[in-house]
């Protein structure tokens, strides 16, 4: 299991970056967990867009979306070019239908998920939460039935994350805001409740991620090492999280 980080950027991305996007493979079996703005570029450097099986998305912001449509143009072009029936699949929920409909295209079809059942895909097994964001969003739990990763997509704290994260191998966790900011108006969590889920949840390390456009990054981690006694590490442009 094999996880690598292709944006991290909240809102929007920095110069030469791009907003949430991570790539995680298991025997040849490639999911883009997100696609946000500047992902499809950046995702070049990894894979090319055909070796994709599929795409699963924790909400339909545009940080977290805006480059599915020119994925889907990425694959029309290839079936344009290559005469390939390639169709990608792309997983999503169904509480904004116009978004979720969206997704399918000529050759990218909707998949919902149901965040009540889980979701069986390719060797992974996805659970999911909802959570705390001014639009629906979900959480995930992913498993290869041997190691964990938890990824909390965009949300301020709730207790219920603590045991969804529990003893997860990889927390990636987004920091929006630094220490002492509230940004539960925003639905998003600060690098102290990052660090608090952490510690509470047992979870083996921590990557913060949707870093904000303002103050010295770097201080994230710092100030989530306050509290969490794990290994912590800044989400960076192909930083890359290997399960044994």
């Amino acid at each position: 299991m094999k996880l690598t980080v292709i944006g991290f950027w909240g809102a929007y991305p920095e110069a030469n970056g791009a907003t949430s996007g991570y790539l995680l493979e298991k025997d040849g079996f490639f999911c883009l967990i997100d696609c946000g703005s500047g992902v499809l570029s950046r995702l070049q450097n990894v894979i090319k867009p055909a070796d994709l099986d599929a795409v699963i998305l924790s909400h339909y912001h545009h940080d977290h979306i805006a480059d599915v449509g020119p994925l889907q143009y990425a694959f029309l072009i290839h079936h344009q070019l290559h005469h390939s029936n390639l169709v990608l699949p792309i997983y999503g929920h169904e509480d904004d239908q116009e978004s979720f409909d969206r997704l399918t295209h000529h050759y990218t079809r909707k998949e919902a998920y149901d965040p009540d059942r889980g979701l069986q895909l390719g060797p992974f097994q996805f659970d999911f939460i909802k959570t705390r964001h001014p639009a629906p969003c979900y959480a995930m739990r992913i498993s290869d039935g041997k190691q964990t990763v938890v990824y909390t997509a965009d949300t301020s704290y709730f207790p219920e994350l603590t045991s969804f994260s529990a003893n997860a191998d990889l927390l990636i966790a987004e920091s929006s805001f630094y220490k002492g900011m509230d940004g539960r108006g925003a639905g998003h969590m600060n690098s102290i409740e990052c660090g608090r889920l952490a510690e509470e949840a047992g979870v083996k390390e921590l990557w913060l991620t949707h870093l904000p456009h303002f103050g010295n990054v770097s201080q994230l981690k710092q100030e989530a090492q306050e509290v969490f006694s794990g290994k912590t590490k800044l989400a960076e442009e192909r930083l890359v999280w290997f399960g044994e």
